[in-house]
């Protein structure tokens, strides 16, 4: 997508608004290069869409960095909603939760820290969710999607960012642990009878599953 095209779909999307553009430009100012690993714009309206569309109550992201996708899912939610929230950094997520604050969304954003896998097994499947986002540590792409499985309830959906991996899923040169295990949750994904998928070029790539 051209550059010229990519301002027009923004600009024909829901609009990003004053809150978000400021967490936006902080992130970038404080993370530098770091700052790719922000949720872009149009993923963030569709993440608010497809809480909303599938009326999700409680939904569950791995890999908060400094909140923008964690405030478009929980933008979201039904009235009564919650967001459990995982990460093992203090310093971004310390930006993350002032803007949960200014957000009006401090109460419905609970923020886990520590290994999100650890976080993920100790928590029972007697409280499903209803949507779920990953976006953490890409080695531990297939273990999150198993776990996301056993706590995503029926007609529950899983999204998984940078499934395209700026391109490296396609280069066979490429060799590198995060590509590899990227590779191999497409590849299991593609052929699971559990779930109804696709996997759309928004971003760096969304996969989304839906339990059946």
């Amino acid at each position: 997508m051209s550059a010229e095209l990519y301002r027009y779909a923004l600009e024909h999307s829901g609009a990003e608004d004053e809150l978000m553009r400021a967490l936006a430009e902080e992130t970038g100012r404080e993370a530098g290069d770091m700052a790719v690993m922000l949720t872009s714009p149009e993923q963030a309206t569709l993440m608010t869409l497809l809480a909303r569309a599938i009326g999700a109550r409680r939904a569950l992201e791995l890999g908060t960095f400094t909140g923008y996708g964690s405030i478009a899912i929980a933008r979201g939610l039904s009235a009564e909603g919650k967001l459990v929230t995982c990460d093992v950094s203090e310093e971004w997520t310390a930006i993350a939760r002032r803007y949960f604050e200014r957000a009006g969304l401090d109460d419905r954003i609970e923020l886990r820290l520590g290994p999100a896998l650890e976080t993920l097994r100790d928590m029972p499947d007697s409280e499903p969710f209803d949507f779920a986002f990953i976006d953490a540590d890409k080695g531990n792409y297939p273990a999150y999607y198993e776990e996301c499985m056993r706590l995503v309830r029926p007609g529950g959906l899983i999204a998984i960012d940078n499934v395209l991996w700026s391109g490296r899923v396609v280069d066979e040169s490429d060799q590198e642990a995060d590509t590899q295990a990227i590779r191999a949750l497409n590849a299991k994904i593609a052929t699971d009878e559990r779930v109804d998928l696709a996997m759309t070029p928004i971003a760096d790539g969304v996969t989304l599953a839906l339990k059946r």
